[in-house]
């Protein structure tokens, strides 16, 4: 800033008073924009709209991979015409019904002992 003490001030009393007011006009919007700014609400409104931010951002990513899976797992049981693929469809049908069967099965004979 360069040292204006040694110019003379050729402004009127009348444009130093606008000048004055204008820079306390300037100076209580600033004042009151900090005061807006670190008001308790405001805090706790940009904390809360962060946290969803980051919860949207997470089940977002979170879709984009289960939808990733879900297509290769389609894609074991579906060609790419759509139709089934049997030769796959039936082992794993046969080891999920054998699974349930052996819970079902465990289950009934823990409530044989009680």
């Amino acid at each position: 800033m360069a040292d204006t003490s040694n110019t003379p001030d050729t402004r009127t009393p009348a444009q130093i008073e606008a000048d004055i007011e204008r820079r306390r006009a300037t100076l209580a919007d600033t004042l009151d924009e900090i005061g807006v700014r670190v008001h308790p609400k405001t805090i706790v409104g940009d904390a809360k709209a962060k946290v969803a931010a980051d919860v949207d951002r997470t089940l977002g990513r979170a879709y984009v991979q289960v939808n990733r899976v879900v297509s290769d797992v389609r894609r074991q049981f579906v060609d790419e015409e759509g139709a089934p693929r049997p030769e796959r469809i039936v082992p794993a049908a046969l080891v999920v019904v054998g699974v349930v069967g052996l819970l079902a099965l465990g289950a009934r004979r823990r409530g044989r002992a009680k």
